[in-house]
């Protein structure tokens, strides 16, 4: 087992999934993929007050709809679970107390009110408050008295107070830290549960995690779990941190500032696969000049070598922009069932496919745009501005465009056949027929029938797509408001 990769996504239950949690789990199934290694699923719900109902299914549903499966996990086992913290509880007091035979960790006795007054002390005196290592020195027979009095206690890791800790880390290199610096950081709460801390070194270890990848925000608390390994004599794995994903130059991308979730954007039309490849990018390149990825295709060419020091600026426009791209490249069969649940929500999904997805897929940069795209199908606004009828390229204005009208409604009440090959051979031969350009008998009809100016689709999509009955009524509408204007 030595010899083989074994990464670990280790989400909390507290929600929906980050993107900053989902670039986490991606890259860390990239590099055990790449590597072909096992990817570990952990489920890290030891803070109860910050647990949520039904997040953990909202982990397996996100990673498994991406295609992000996972070799051990709470749902599919392995030989080194559990694999959800809670059910792992009766493991970690034992090792904390190994710690404290060891001298390497101690009992601790002090309130919560005494903490808090000397937290206040401290910040009078203009210090931050660091464990004072108060009850370290504690009477061995007094810990046993008070423990047996059923006083509550918390265990915590006993820093030395001098030297450094140090670390190395694939992407920052040689990390180290003056102990003077560090806090005696607490492993075993009053409840008797772990903290993350200190569960995390554990499960780490008991499950033969190779290589940690996890966010730069626990560059600093590395240290004190080496001294943990250390204290165990246990082997430390490869650390990997990930540099920070920021909204901008100044600020982190977070959950408060809302959209910060896979399931948002998800929510707003944009493709699964187009966010997974731009999250990619994310403080990560591929060395060449491809932005374009599968899956397959990023574990061929995920390296940590191409993973960056600097923070990844999530830029919303450029996962638009991304976004579109993929709606561009989609077949006829995808683009159909991606939009059908939007042309539901958008009150076209009776019209005809094959012409809401030639105008369509063209133009939509997320599939939310497309209820404003085509608000005009669905309710024409009645009391439009005449004027949109005068357009000096179609050389049109109010009397000519009535007069096409004129001439068009009757035509249109006698086609035999409604369809696109139909009216387009009727409306182009009578543009013909009466010496005038196209555009300057179709855009009286356009606007006519639509109301507006600007649409996807011209003037025969549009008809085809609101049928013989509307597009007449409308029309008749439309040249009724004209004549009473000339």
């Amino acid at each position: 087992m030595a010899d083989m990769v074994r990464t670990r996504f280790a989400p909390s239950p507290t929600g929906y999934m980050h993107i900053g949690n989902l670039r986490s789990a991606l890259y860390t199934w990239l590099y055990a993929r790449h590597h072909g290694g096992k990817f570990i699923l952990r489920i890290e719900d030891t803070d109860r007050n910050r647990y949520v109902e039904g997040a953990t299914e909202v982990i397996y549903r996100t990673l498994k709809s991406i295609g992000m499966n996972w070799d051990e996990g709470p749902d599919v086992g392995g030989e080194f679970g559990p694999y959800v913290q809670s059910e792992r509880k009766d493991m970690y007091l034992p090792y904390a107390k190994q710690l404290v035979e060891m001298g390497k960790a101690y009992y601790c006795f002090c309130t919560n009110e005494e903490l808090d007054a000397r937290r206040a002390a401290a910040a009078e005196r203009g210090e931050t408050f660091k464990y004072d290592k108060h009850c370290l020195h504690m009477d061995k027979a007094e810990v046993e008295r008070r423990l047996a009095a059923g006083e509550p206690y918390v265990i915590r890791q006993n820093v030395p107070e001098h030297g450094e800790a140090s670390f190395d880390d694939a992407i920052y290199g040689h990390i180290k830290v003056d102990c003077a610096e560090l806090d005696d950081m607490i492993l075993i709460k009053a409840d008797g549960m772990p903290t993350y801390n200190f569960a995390n070194v554990i499960d780490d270890h008991t499950m033969g995690i190779t290589h940690v990848m996890r966010g730069m925000e626990y560059l600093s608390s590395t240290p004190k779990y080496n001294l943990l390994y250390d204290a165990f004599g246990w082997e430390k794995p490869v650390y990997i941190h990930m540099t920070s994903i920021m909204r901008d130059a100044q600020h982190k991308l977070s959950k408060r500032d809302g959209d910060a979730y896979f399931e948002d954007y998800l929510a707003k039309g944009y493709l699964k696969d187009a966010i997974v490849n731009y999250v990619a990018l994310l403080g990560w390149n591929p060395g060449d000049d491809r932005e374009f990825f599968t899956l397959d295709e990023l574990v061929d060419a995920f390296d940590v070598s191409g993973m960056s020091k600097s923070p990844a600026i999530f830029d919303v426009a450029k996962l638009t922009w991304m976004n579109a791209e993929y709606i561009r490249r989609m077949s006829a069969e995808e683009f159909d069932a991606a939009a059908e649940p939007w042309y539901e929500k958008a009150g076209i999904a009776h019209m005809d496919k094959g012409v809401l997805r030639r105008i369509l897929q063209p133009r939509l940069e997320i599939f939310s745009q497309m209820a404003d795209i085509t608000d005009f199908l669905t309710k024409m606004d009645e009391e439009f501005d005449i004027a949109l009828f005068t357009n000096k390229k179609s050389k049109t204005n109010a009397e000519v465009s009535a007069k096409v009208l004129d001439m068009v409604i009757p035509a249109l009440e006698a086609l035999p056949a409604w369809d696109e090959e139909s009216l387009h051979s009727l409306l182009i031969g009578m543009a013909e027929a009466n010496g005038m350009k196209n555009g300057t008998l179709l855009w009286p009809v356009r606007i006519g029938m639509a109301g507006k100016a600007v649409t996807p689709g011209g003037a025969i999509e549009i008809a085809v797509l609101l049928g013989r009955e509307e597009s007449l009524r409308r029309l008749k509408l439309s040249r009724a408001r004209l004549n009473a204007a000339l």
